[in-house]
């Protein structure tokens, strides 16, 4: 699918509205299931043992696993087919009945009388969850698996994205697995299959375009199951072409929890993201929220770095909830343009920051003229972003950026650059100064490291007095070569883009990390 979604440069509050209007459609296969929520009250235990008594007051449930990650397709604007195995039962009629609700295309949702709905009931006692009950079918009826395989063609047929959410119930084995294969392996180049499974091996076949591990199951690809090592993040980086290789994926984004993510394909290309610190909550599916915003972002089209960044966002919205949640259009947005964390006022930043050292955490300042964002930029900030705890970046004013580069910069005002900075989940602040150089920010907040991009050196840097001076590490990062404003500028002069010669103008500027 071809829209203008794939002409943007970074994530903004308007891109989940795009989005939606864009409506992909999204085919999820995969192992279906209830999610119960039953919430009571204790005030004694039971005499047969020393066991609470939990009096329930509410029960609430919420479609689960597959389903979830359909009804998250769908709340963002998706036309959603739900492909998988019911029983005939309360659950099950009780789940296609959810779904429907959403408006998501249940005709591919086998209810077979051998099987049985999958359901996982939390007991709630207060505000702990105390166990979950689960019931699920051990093993799966040959006839059930056949009526789930003769729909795959009409479910997948058209459709923009595939995902196959593989959960090990044996659904989708046998032969589900082979009329998927048969079905996908020679499909048009722009339907997309992503994989969201706790073994992604089985479906190597397929050739993916994107396998989505959690880091316990990428751990488990490279041998490490049931352990961690010392830096999950540097293992996975030195091994990823071994990821590649287990999932015949062309990508791999691998989870990390409250880490964010870390994504890569077969050219070394590499992007992270970044999760907001949350306190632990009674919160699940955020996964499928992820996995289901990231699908339908590249589907519509959207740059793999921007979906990345908004699946992100999304799943951010759902871990701050309670029980099985969905990210809606509507949640996105508003977390999009939420509570800025954009500081114009010195003092404002300088107050943020010390509650971050008062939580005993390292603080990474880094600056630029950030114009038109491109990768070298994103690159550029995720590596600062790994060198501390708090990443705060400081633009030029408008006023200082025409003074740098010359008249026709910056393209893009401070506030439109403001914004889309913040936008990255690798960024904790903005701000703006108004000098040449950064030296006056740098001495109020006083930043245990000062980066930069690696076009410079230390020697070069007018900062780099001011941070010895109090104690502080100036580091430098690495150059990514053939990314960088002028020259983006230059290309889109030299298209026809930029009718007015204002990038002519600024091409023969000398490019700059932060330009």
């Amino acid at each position: 699918m071809k829209s203008p979604l794939d002409q943007l440069h970074a994530l903004t509050e308007q891109v989940p509205q795009l989005l939606a209007e864009a409506a992909p459609v999204v085919a999820v296969v995969g192992d279906v299931m209830l999610d119960g929520w039953w919430h009571g009250d204790i005030e004694r235990f039971c005499r047969e043992a020393p066991a609470p008594v939990v009096e329930v007051r509410e029960r609430s449930y919420a479609p689960g696993g597959a389903a979830n990650t359909a009804m998250n397709a769908a709340r963002l604007g998706g036309a959603v087919r739900m492909l998988g195995l019911v029983g005939r039962d309360r659950a099950g009629i009780r789940l296609r009945q959810l779904l429907e609700q959403e408006g998501i295309d249940t005709s591919a949702l086998v209810e077979h009388e051998q099987a049985a709905t999958t359901t996982k009931d939390r007991i709630i006692g207060g505000d702990q969850i105390l166990f979950r009950l689960d019931e699920q079918s051990r093993t799966v009826p040959a006839e059930a698996l056949q009526a789930v395989a003769d729909r795959v063609a009409a479910a997948v047929k058209g459709a923009d994205v595939v995902v196959v959410c593989d959960y090990d119930s044996g659904m989708l084995r046998g032969q589900v697995h082979d009329a998927l294969v048969a079905e996908l392996a020679d499909r048009d180049p722009d339907q997309l299959v992503i994989i969201d499974a706790h073994d992604p091996r089985p479906w190597a076949a397929l050739v993916p375009d994107l396998a989505t591990p959690n880091a316990q199951e990428a751990l488990g690809l490279l041998g490490w199951e049931g352990q961690r090592p010392q830096d999950r993040v540097a293992l996975l980086r030195e091994r990823h072409t071994e990821l590649l290789a287990q999932t015949g994926s062309r990508a791999v984004v691998v989870t990390l929890d409250q880490e964010g993510t870390i994504y890569f394909t077969a050219s070394g290309r590499e992007h992270r993201t970044w999760a907001r610190p949350v306190t632990e909550k009674q919160a699940s599916g955020a996964g499928d929220t992820f996995v289901a915003a990231l699908s339908l972002g590249c589907a519509a089209g959207l740059p793999r770095n921007i979906a990345l960044e908004l699946a992100q966002a999304a799943a951010t919205v759902v871990v701050h909830r309670p029980g099985t949640s969905v990210c809606s259009t509507a949640d996105l947005r508003a977390h999009l343009g939420g509570a800025s964390r954009v500081h114009f006022n010195t003092g404002d930043l300088a107050q943020a920051i010390a509650r971050h050292r008062e939580d005993g955490q390292s603080v990474v300042l880094t600056n630029g003229c950030f114009d038109v964002l491109h990768r070298g930029h994103t690159s550029y900030l995720e590596q600062a972003k790994e060198l501390g705890d708090v990443l705060v970046v400081a633009l030029n004013s408008d006023e200082s950026v025409r003074r740098l580069k010359g008249e026709g910069r910056p393209v893009n005002p401070v506030a439109d650059r403001a914004a889309v900075i913040e936008a990255l989940s690798c960024v904790d602040y903005v701000t703006v100064f108004d000098s040449d150089t950064p030296v006056p920010l740098i001495q109020s907040l006083q930043p245990e490291i000062y980066a930069k991009g690696g076009d410079y050196t230390e020697q070069m840097l007018a900062e780099s007095a001011s941070v010895r001076e109090y104690g502080g590490q100036v580091r430098i990062l690495d150059y990514v070569s053939d990314h960088s404003t002028t020259g983006l500028l230059r290309r889109m002069s030299q298209q026809g883009a930029a009718g007015n010669g204002a990038a002519a103008q600024v091409a023969e500027q000398s490019p700059e990390a932060g330009g």
